[in-house]
């Protein structure tokens, strides 16, 4: 099936976003660690225009700790400001106020050539839904200023917040553009609960783990299912099925049922950790 979820209300999102810009000296982008370019909005490009951009790849707990790294080199490489980080346990918080002076540090020096000291940075929090934009606040401030959630559309407006005396944050809602163009993209997106679950097909979601999984982590589904990994994504999910005991009346296989205990343990860290992206090939 072809993945693409865009609301009516990201539209407004979009627009609000583009009025605020000329407020802002820094976007600090929220990616998923487990699929960094994925998860990367192209239209924040358009958006911030030439401002200083920080990466933050969040939830890097449930990522491939040395893909994180191969991945954070990738987007130095590019000239970006990037940082693994897992918000919820607060892992790789304390950094960030050093990294946003370093981004900014151009802007600190033309407030200070003017007389103008100790101006907090104004920064634009942005990314895709669900993605922990709102658990990174809350960390960042150390108390529960943004409402969270484990579902896309949680932060419905823009909301401004003072996190110290040197930064303030705005909030905006998560965003994914109209037309994802690479099916793989859209699939990841899903895969990660970015999109609505109602309008998806989880069978044929778990079917493309399963192969995604059987290629780039052999074992890890054996491991977790006490299954054997080969054959197809359907016998796999018909042996999870099994283990598990999804069985519908009259003892046939509950595959819907598999499929969202597969998601959902990919989705919790309970197969490991896991990055579904790879470095892109580099051209000559």
């Amino acid at each position: 099936m072809e993945y693409q979820w865009y609301p009516g209300h990201m539209t407004k999102a979009r627009r609000m976003m583009e009025e605020n810009i000329k407020l802002i000296d820094l976007v600090i982008e929220l990616c998923d660690a487990r699929i960094p370019l994925s998860s990367r909005n192209p239209d924040l490009d358009k958006i911030a225009g030439k401002r200083p951009r920080l990466i933050l790849l969040n939830k890097a707990d449930l990522a491939d700790e040395q893909k994180t790294a191969e991945w954070t080199g990738y987007f130095e490489a590019q000239g970006l400001f990037v940082l693994s980080l897992d918000s919820r346990s607060k892992s790789g918080m304390k950094a960030i106020d050093s990294i946003v002076a370093r981004a900014c540090k151009e802007k600190i020096e033309r407030d200070r050539k003017r007389g103008i000291l100790n101006r907090p940075v104004r920064a634009m929090v942005a990314g895709i839904p669900n993605v922990g934009k709102s658990t990174f606040i809350n960390s960042f401030a150390g108390k529960a200023v943004a409402k969270t959630g484990n579902k896309p559309g949680v932060t419905k407006g823009k909301q401004w917040i003072k996190m110290s005396k040197t930064v303030e944050l705005l909030d905006t809602p998560g965003i994914l553009w109209p037309k994802m163009g690479d099916p793989i993209t859209g699939l990841n997106l899903a895969l990660i609960g970015s999109m609505n679950d109602e309008i998806l097909d989880p069978v044929d979601m778990a079917s493309k783990l399963c192969e995604i999984l059987k290629e780039g982590y052999p074992g890890v589904l054996e491991k977790r299912y006490d299954i054997d990994e080969d054959g197809q994504a359907r016998d796999l999910l018909e042996a999870i099925a099994a283990v598990r005991g999804c069985i519908k009346k009259g003892g046939e296989p509950d595959i819907e049922k598999a499929s969202a205990l597969c998601i959902d343990d990919f989705r919790q860290g309970r197969l490991g950790r896991i990055t579904l992206e790879r470095i892109p090939a580099q051209e000559d």
